[in-house]
C-alpha cells in the first residue's frame, strides 16, 4: 500500500510542477489527478498497487474533508456576505452531483435484459 501512496503522491507532484511551469488556473491536485487518470485508462503497470492505497484514502475521505469544514466555520465572517450564494451552489452541484452519478451508473450497467450486459 506504501507504493500505491507514493504513486499518488508522484501525480500530485507533477500536477504542481505543471501548473508551476504553465500557470494553468487550475489546483495542482485536480490536475494531478487528471494525470493519473490518464495514466490508469492507459493500463500502467501501477494500476493495481494504486487501488488499495486509493480505496484506504476514500474509506477516511471526512478526515480529510473535516479541516475544511473546521476552516469554514473559524473564518465565517469573511463568507457570510455570500452565505446565500453559497448555500445555494451547494445545493444545487450536489443535486447536479447525485443525477449525473445515477445516469452514468444506469447507462454503465445497462439495463436488465440488455444482451451486452457482462
Amino acid at each position: 500500500m506504501i507504493d500505491g501512496l507514493l504513486i499518488l503522491l508522484f501525480f500530485q507532484f507533477l500536477g504542481e510542477i505543471l501548473i508551476r511551469l504553465t500557470g494553468i488556473p487550475l489546483p495542482a491536485s485536480v490536475v494531478g489527478m487528471v494525470l493519473l487518470l490518464v495514466a490508469l485508462l492507459l493500463n500502467t503497470p501501477f494500476t493495481q498497487r494504486v487501488a488499495p492505497a486509493a480505496g484506504a484514502l476514500i474509506k477516511h475521505i471526512s478526515l480529510l474533508i473535516f479541516p475544511l469544514g473546521v476552516g469554514i466555520v473559524l473564518q465565517w465572517h469573511r463568507y457570510e456576505d455570500y452565505a446565500l450564494a453559497l448555500a445555494v451552489a451547494v445545493v444545487i452541484g450536489t443535486i447536479l452531483s447525485m443525477l449525473l452519478v445515477t445516469l452514468m451508473l444506469k447507462k454503465l450497467m445497462g439495463k436488465p435484459g440488455d444482451p451486452h450486459e457482462h
